[in-house]
């Protein structure tokens, strides 16, 4: 595969999506179509009725182990409807969440172990990992401030409304996650203004997928 593959992972409020929306406006004017932006759950048919299913807040039944079975099964749908066609057509593939998200949210927020959920997932995705992984790093008390003051109601879905224990293993999760993947792992202060995370994250993409931006 010729294509760059960059994830962007974080907890709850750290803002990263607003932040690659934003950063997609720029790309889009410099490379336009050799970017693909996605998202996990979701990104194609298939997985974003997955997505429906693990999300919605009446599913409050749902066993934990069906919800790491849900996340890898849109996960690999995803995969191999989207991204790796992508990355065969030498594009620059940004993806909002993956295997890092299911590690620390089902691994350690559930509890039901970070070893057992990555190895799942490595069946899911025959072990394909990003180029690097953007990880915006916020406190769990400022990520929920957030969540409670800006986010609309109607867009707060199964995993906002956890205890904040629940919250606090996973941002343990993620830390020993990026502990162990220090080589791909990039770090942003998600607490910075969101304009300078806006350009941390621009600045970053331009120096590890620099091929792509050679002619803007």
């Amino acid at each position: 595969m010729n294509g760059k593959f960059i994830t962007f992972e974080g907890p709850d409020g750290a803002g990263k999506t607003s932040v690659m929306n934003r950063v997609i406006e720029v790309f889009n004017q410099e490379i336009g179509d050799q970017l693909l932006v996605t998202r996990e759950p979701g990104g194609n048919k298939i997985s974003e009725e997955i997505r429906k299913v693990i999300l919605d807040r009446e599913n409050t039944e749902m066993d934990y182990r069906t919800e790491a079975l849900l996340y890898a099964a849109a996960r690999r749908q995803h995969l191999v409807e989207t991204i790796l066609p992508a990355l065969k057509q030498n594009k620059l593939v940004l993806c909002d969440r993956y295997v890092d998200s299911s590690v620390a949210y089902q691994g350690a927020g559930r509890q039901i172990g970070m070893a057992q959920v990555a190895k799942m997932n490595e069946f899911a995705t025959e072990k394909l990992l990003p180029f690097k992984t953007i990880y915006f790093d916020i406190p769990v008390d400022v990520g929920l401030d957030r969540i409670a003051e800006h986010r609309d109601r109607s867009k707060i879905d199964r995993l906002d409304v956890e205890t904040n224990e629940f919250h606090k293993r996973v941002h343990e999760g993620y830390m020993k996650v990026r502990d162990e993947n220090a080589d791909r792992f990039i770090s942003i202060d998600a607490t910075q203004p969101i304009n300078r995370v806006v350009n941390d994250t621009i600045k970053i993409i331009h120096q590890i997928a620099s091929e792509y931006f050679k002619e803007s």
